[in-house]
């Protein structure tokens, strides 16, 4: 696209967020940069002044949602581009997680979004143009121990952007669903949550808290390059509903997609058999 695109980023102060900003930026765009400590901002948009605008905002807080929609269509005139990408990572057994934490990170992962999306959808419709980035994962195709929490969100938000595509693609609006492996971010750093370990899940959730921790700043996958693929697909005559991003979550979704088939034929007669 030719045109100065208007991009409304949440958690842009760090990892795909930020590279989704500088990426933006790169092209020529305009950034609306959202994060709950805007400060954390200042440098790099002091760098593009021009293209990034740094604005306080919490996904879980609705009425800030519509607040900072209704003043960025304001100021700019309209969003072309939501990213829903602010997030963290949670790493617990599905007993082990408290209810608290739960509902906390549905909030971030779903319910946020959401509200976004009825946000900025008005304004999409009425032009008949815009796209809605939604920030999954792997995790939003398949469950590991230890994973329950933060793959609930996810496979929500999946089944959330499908619906939501197939609603808004005929009026000019594209969905899609970004699913990266492991990439160098916060998510096995400082923004994960580890609930209460039992003793009882050791064998089973111990190796994925062991492996969570271990892995940060040595993941394979490269948050600038997830970004110039993001534009790539953005910007494509057709914009897939779906895009991995990794060889670790091309290889995982194809394994598990391929698991799923077998179950499937395996338990196709006793499935087809619960017709009057």
């Amino acid at each position: 696209m030719s045109e100065q695109r208007v991009w409304l980023v949440t958690g842009a102060s760090s990892g795909f967020g930020r590279a989704i900003t500088e990426a933006a930026v790169a092209a020529g765009d305009v950034v609306v940069a959202t994060a709950r400590r805007p400060e954390t901002l200042t440098q790099l948009a002091a760098n593009h002044p021009d293209q990034i605008d740094p604005v306080r905002l919490d996904v879980t807080d609705a009425d800030s949602v519509a607040a900072v929609v209704a003043d960025v269509e304001r100021r700019y005139g309209r969003i072309d581009v939501l990213v829903n990408n602010a997030g963290r990572g949670q790493v617990g057994a599905a007993e082990e997680t408290t209810d608290d934490e739960l509902r906390s990170i549905f909030e971030v992962h779903v319910f946020g979004p959401a509200a976004l999306v009825r946000a900025v959808l008005p304004g999409m419709r009425k032009r008949g143009s815009g796209a809605i980035v939604q920030m999954s994962s792997m995790g939003g195709q398949l469950a590991y121990p230890g994973f329950s929490a933060y793959c609930a969100t996810k496979f929500a938000l999946e089944g959330y952007s499908e619906a939501l595509a197939a609603e808004v693609g005929p009026l000019g609006i594209r969905v899609l669903v970004v699913e990266p492996g492991a990439f160098r971010t916060s998510f096995s750093g400082g923004s994960l949550v580890e609930s209460q370990s039992l003793p009882a899940y050791e064998s089973t959730v111990g190796p994925t808290r062991t492996m969570i921790k271990g892995v940060d700043g040595s993941q394979p996958g490269d948050p600038a390059k997830a970004a110039a693929a993001i534009l790539t697909a953005l910007d494509a005559e057709v914009t897939p509903l779906r895009l991995p991003l990794g060889g670790d979550a091309v290889d995982g979704i194809v394994t598990h997609l391929d698991a799923v088939r077998a179950e499937l034929d395996v338990w196709e007669k006793v499935s087809r058999g619960t017709d009057f």
